[in-house]
């Protein structure tokens, strides 16, 4: 789905219940039975070790997904997207099954996909029976799509989150989570993890969340930048990526596979003072070098989580930039999934005095964060919008990334 909004200008969720409700009635004829929200979100740190069972730290962004809805009680389920061309993309509830070989998506109109795979996950799950699960929704988003923000998982935890209420299944926000990240990965065809799903069900106004994916724990930091004098820039580069190409799943298979080389159940299971002797073994066993950064990345990249959350927990906030900025140099050293626009933000920011930068979400393109000074922090989009231009890119889309509610009804 994409995001109206002008080219150059902030994107800031402009639109509220009130335009989701009144795009449903424009499509649909009558009123919606209630409207929810469901946010995009900005990794602060740990990227790609969530489906190593290691530990992220995303936030959720005010950016969000709206869902205005209504039950029906003929098994008929009709999605329409206030952002995306085409009419109302019409499916029969009992007939939603993953196509062979996973690739779920390629029958059923693109971004229709991720709420319906949604209610294929809710009734595979048991949670459906019946009639149940059919519904008239309308979406308006205002989470960029392609920009590594979370857009396709901000519409699966809406369409949960609306189809819980409406419905008086009572899901708890994690187990939404894990619902979607089913769809994701089965209906839709993509393997990720379970971070983005989490960030957009669980996070909360004024906190980063702490999430540790093999067990789901987790716990809300707080991160009052501003109270610091601080501010976290979210810098769009325009580079749109695709997850399901390949590159996504390729980085997945190579933990995988390491770790079942080294023995252990994922790669989180590798400490850190251990790392050296690991990737010894892993040569010893003729893995690749390019195996041998996946697993180099993954290790450390958890070891920054921690240093983090440690650093927050002691109010030292700004020295996390440094941890920042290494994590981007293991994301496009070690685990290959930064790009020149990408690498472009991050030097230009901490040239023009930035704290530290890095990519941020699954890379191959997308959006990158900026720590800086409150006072600093027109400077440095400044520098960063001119390094585009003499590079000869397109301008970005730069904003602050303000700690927000995770889904809710509104």
């Amino acid at each position: 789905m994409g995001v109206r909004a002008a080219e150059g200008e902030s994107v800031t969720d402009e639109y509220g219940p009130g335009r989701a409700t009144a795009g449903f009635h424009e499509v649909y004829g009558t009123e919606p039975g209630g409207v929810w929200a469901a946010p995009g979100r900005v990794n602060l740190i740990g990227e790609h070790t969530d489906y190593n069972d290691g530990f992220v730290m995303p936030l959720a962004l005010p950016h969000t997904c709206l869902a205005a809805a209504t039950p029906r009680t003929d098994g008929v389920l009709r999605l329409h997207s206030g952002d995306a061309p085409g009419g109302i993309v019409e499916l029969r509830v009992e007939e939603l099954a993953p196509v062979a070989g996973g690739a779920g998506g390629g029958d059923r109109g693109g971004w229709a996909a991720y709420p319906a795979g949604v209610v294929w996950a809710l009734r595979d799950a048991g949670l459906l029976t019946g009639a149940a699960g059919g519904a008239d929704l309308h979406f308006e988003s205002t989470v960029p799509t392609g920009a590594g923000l979370s857009s396709s998982a901000a519409l699966e935890v809406v369409t949960a989150t609306a189809l819980s209420d409406l419905y008086g299944l009572e899901i708890p926000p994690g187990r939404i989570a894990q619902l979607c990240q089913r769809a994701e990965n089965v209906f839709v065809g993509v393997p990720c993890g379970i971070m983005d799903q989490m960030a957009s069900a669980c996070c909360t106004e004024g906190h980063a969340l702490f999430l540790d994916a093999r067990d789901l724990t987790q716990r809300q930091v707080p991160f009052d930048l501003a109270a610091e004098g601080l501010r976290l820039l979210v810098v769009d580069t325009r580079v749109k990526h695709e997850l399901g190409d390949g590159a996504y799943a390729n980085r997945r298979a190579a933990c995988e596979s390491a770790a079942e080389a080294i023995g252990v159940p994922a790669l989180r299971d590798v400490p850190f003072e251990g790392l050296d002797a690991t990737l010894a073994q892993l040569e010893r066993l003729d893995c690749d070098e390019t195996t041998r950064r996946r697993v180099r990345h993954v290790v450390t990249e958890d070891r920054r989580v921690e240093e983090v959350i440690e650093l927050l927990d002691a109010g030292d906030t700004r020295s996390i930039g440094p941890v920042l900025t290494a994590g981007h140099a293991s994301c496009r050293d070690d685990f290959e999934i930064s790009c020149a626009e990408l690498d472009l933000v991050v030097e230009s920011a901490n040239a023009a005095g930035a704290l530290g930068a890095r990519m941020t979400g699954g890379g191959f393109g997308g959006s990158a964060i900026v720590l800086v000074a409150e006072a600093d922090a027109e400077a440095v989009g400044k520098a960063v919008t001119e390094a585009f231009g003499a590079a000869g890119y397109g301008t970005p889309r730069i904003f602050p990334a303000v700690p927000s509610a995770g889904a809710r009804r509104l």
